[in-house]
C-alpha cells in the first residue's frame, strides 16, 4: 500500500473563488477542520477558527496569514451553555465584520466504544457537540443569511452513519441525525436563498489517530480507494458545497469516504 501522510501545509494559491465572503469553521484547530480552514482562507473567504485549545488554532491563524489569506481566532467550547454557545457567535460574527456567509458544523466528539462503557459524561458531551452545538449555531446565524437572501450551511458527518457498528453506537446515530438536520434545513432554508449540505467523511488520518495508521490501514485495504483519507480530501468537498459550483445543491450529504460505504470487495 502507498503510504500516506498527514498534510499539515496545504498552499493558500488564491484563485478567488470566496473572494469578500467569510467563514465560521468549527472544531478547526487541527485536523480535519484546520484543512476546511486553509482552504476556504485559500480561496478568498475571511475565515474564523475555533476550538478550545488556544495555543493550536492561533497557529493555524498565523499559518493562514502566512500564505497571505484573512483568519482570526475565536476560543469555544461547544460543550458549553447556550448562552456560552450564542456569545461565540456573537463574537465570530463581530470578527468578520458582522456577517456570515459560510458556516461549517465541522466539531465533533468520538467516543468509541461499547455502549455499557459510555460514560454518562461522555455521551452528554458529545450529544452537545455533535447535535446541540450545531441547532443552536444554525439557529444563531441562519436568519441573518435569510435576511440577506445568501448563504451556506455544511455539516460534516461520518460514513459511519450508513452501517451498523459493533462499537461507537450514539456516536453513529449523532451523524445520522446530522444527515437529517441537513435535509430538514435544506427545506427549511432552502426556499430563502441558504444552501445546506454535508459531507461524511471516510477513514480520515488526522494528528488525532496517526497512532493508530496500521489500524486505518486495514479498514480501507479493500476499499476502492484503497487508502485512507486525508483532511485536505474532505477539506476540498467542502470547498466545492461552499462556492457557487453548487449553487443548485440542496440537502445532500456527499460521501467522500473512499466507497467504504458504499462497496465491499472481498
Amino acid at each position: 500500500m502507498t503510504s500516506t501522510s498527514v498534510n499539515h501545509s496545504t498552499p493558500i494559491t488564491h484563485p478567488d473563488r470566496l473572494a469578500g465572503r467569510t467563514a465560521v469553521v468549527t472544531g478547526s484547530t487541527s485536523g480535519i477542520g484546520a484543512a476546511i480552514a486553509r482552504t476556504l482562507a485559500g480561496e478568498g473567504a475571511h475565515v474564523v477558527v475555533s476550538g478550545r485549545d488556544a495555543a493550536r488554532g492561533k497557529g493555524v491563524v498565523e499559518e493562514i496569514r502566512g500564505a497571505g489569506g484573512r483568519a482570526d481566532f475565536v476560543e469555544a467550547d461547544l460543550a458549553g451553555s447556550y448562552e456560552q454557545l450564542r456569545a461565540f457567535t456573537a463574537q465570530a460574527t463581530s470578527a468578520l465584520g458582522g456577517r456570515v456567509d459560510i458556516l461549517v458544523n465541522n466539531a465533533g466528539l468520538y467516543p468509541a466504544t461499547a455502549t455499557e462503557d459510555l460514560s454518562d459524561a461522555d455521551l452528554d458531551a458529545m450529544l452537545a457537540v455533535n447535535l446541540r452545538a450545531p441547532h443552536v449555531l444554525v439557529g444563531a446565524m441562519a436568519p441573518a443569511m435569510v435576511e440577506r437572501g445568501s448563504g451556506v450551511i455544511i455539516n460534516i458527518g461520518s460514513w459511519m452513519a450508513q452501517v451498523g457498528s459493533p462499537f461507537a453506537a450514539m456516536y453513529t446515530a449523532t451523524k445520522a441525525a446530522d444527515e437529517q438536520l441537513t435535509r430538514s434545513w435544506a427545506a427549511e432554508y432552502g426556499p430563502r436563498g441558504v444552501r445546506v449540505n454535508a459531507v461524511a467523511p471516510g477513514v480520515t488520518l488526522t494528528p488525532g489517530n496517526e497512532a493508530h495508521r496500521a489500524q486505518l490501514d486495514a479498514m480501507t485495504a479493500a476499499t476502492p480507494a484503497g487508502v485512507v483519507m486525508r483532511p485536505d480530501d474532505i477539506a476540498q468537498a467542502v470547498l466545492y458545497l461552499a462556492s457557487d459550483a453548487a449553487t443548485m445543491v440542496h440537502g445532500i450529504t456527499l460521501y467522500v469516504d473512499g466507497g467504504i460505504s458504499g462497496t465491499r470487495l472481498n
